[in-house]
């Protein structure tokens, strides 16, 4: 490459140096960028890099400059504040439905945008081998096809499967059609939010989802998915599971009322009963698994009514205690 050309790439390389290496802690002196162009062919002197840096500084990169006896320069502000990459790669790292390598690939492009140093302390953080993970490379492709189907309101076709006892998995005997209409990511699980010809309003998990394909028909107009409709029901659905949505009237004790503001949300009203117990109503999807995570608090939580509902718990119950008493007699 001719020097001029290698010229012209001297303030990119400045900029890549101090975004890898610079901190408060630690700014990055004229003579040490001096050396680092020098590897990549570049000569200049210290007034040619001070113009470059009051350039990038003209760009609008925030760049800061401690003067004097260990002074140099650093990048004083970033994409993300390193409490931010912690957060996202938190998030990354519970994520069930990433691969591990997909895990790991993005964790790395998060550390990108911090300097080494913090990126060397953030890995030393990071656990990922051993948690839950899909084993579904091809969830990247599946959400750039889903948001595609949905600007452009087209139907979706594809293959859903299930996993056996032997982990492998099982497809469906049929191709599934479905009109997207948004993502939503619940228990550490990312589900696509549809209207199904069969179903009417359903969902999918969108790593057990495979060949997805855009039609050419256009989506099937579903008012409950739309708009602030597709919150709504995703809030309704994913917090308590599928079923006919219910207005249920409960008694907690005290100690529950963070499991109730964590499941219902900071808007449920609460109403003392007692010294050690609360009342509240909230709509919910009455369901085996709703009524198996109400039964998880024992004696410390209780239906009021509907009676219809108290009346499936106690089924629930019977029916499970029925199959322990069973195996006992054999």
């Amino acid at each position: 490459m001719p020097k001029s050309e290698k010229q012209k790439l001297k303030v990119l390389y400045i900029l890549d140096y101090l975004k890898r290496n610079s901190h408060e802690d630690h700014p990055v002196g004229a003579k040490e960028l001096m050396q680092m162009l020098e590897m990549h062919g570049i000569t200049c002197d210290r007034k040619a890099v001070y113009s470059d840096i009051r350039a990038l500084q003209d760009y609008g990169v925030d760049i800061e400059t401690l003067r004097g006896k260990g002074g140099g320069f650093y990048i004083a502000s970033r994409n993300f504040e390193l409490p931010e990459l912690k957060l996202l790669i938190d998030a990354v790292q519970s994520s069930r439905f990433l691969t591990e390598k997909k895990s790991r690939d993005l964790i790395r492009k998060l550390c990108a945008e911090c300097s080494e140093d913090d990126a060397r302390l953030i890995r030393r953080e990071v656990l990922v081998s051993g948690r839950v993970k899909s084993m579904n490379e091809s969830i990247y492709y599946n959400v750039d096809a889903i948001q595609e189907a949905i600007a452009q309101n087209r139907q979706i076709s594809f293959r859903y499967f299930d996993f056996g006892i032997d982990g492998q998995r099982r497809y469906r005997e049929r191709d599934y059609t479905a009109s997207p209409y948004g993502l939503c990511q619940d228990n550490e699980n990312y589900y696509l939010l549809a209207h199904s010809p069969r179903h009417g309003v359903t969902s999918y998990r969108v790593d057990r989802m495979e060949k997805i394909c855009l039609e050419e028909a256009p989506r099937t107009p579903c008012p409950e998915l739309a708009g602030e409709g597709l919150a709504r029901y995703a809030s309704r659905m994913f917090q308590m599971f599928s079923g006919e949505p219910t207005s249920v009237k409960f008694r907690f004790h005290r100690d529950l009322s963070n499991a109730v503001i964590d499941r219902f949300g900071r808007d449920t009203i609460l109403i003392p009963d007692g010294e050690d117990h609360f009342v509240f109503t909230a709509q919910v999807a009455v369901s085996p698994l709703f009524l198996s995570w109400l039964l998880g608090f024992g004696t410390k939580a209780r239906i009021l009514y509907p009676q219809w509902v108290i009346d499936r718990c106690t089924d629930l119950c019977e029916t499970v205690l029925k199959q322990y008493q069973a195996s006992e007699n054999e």
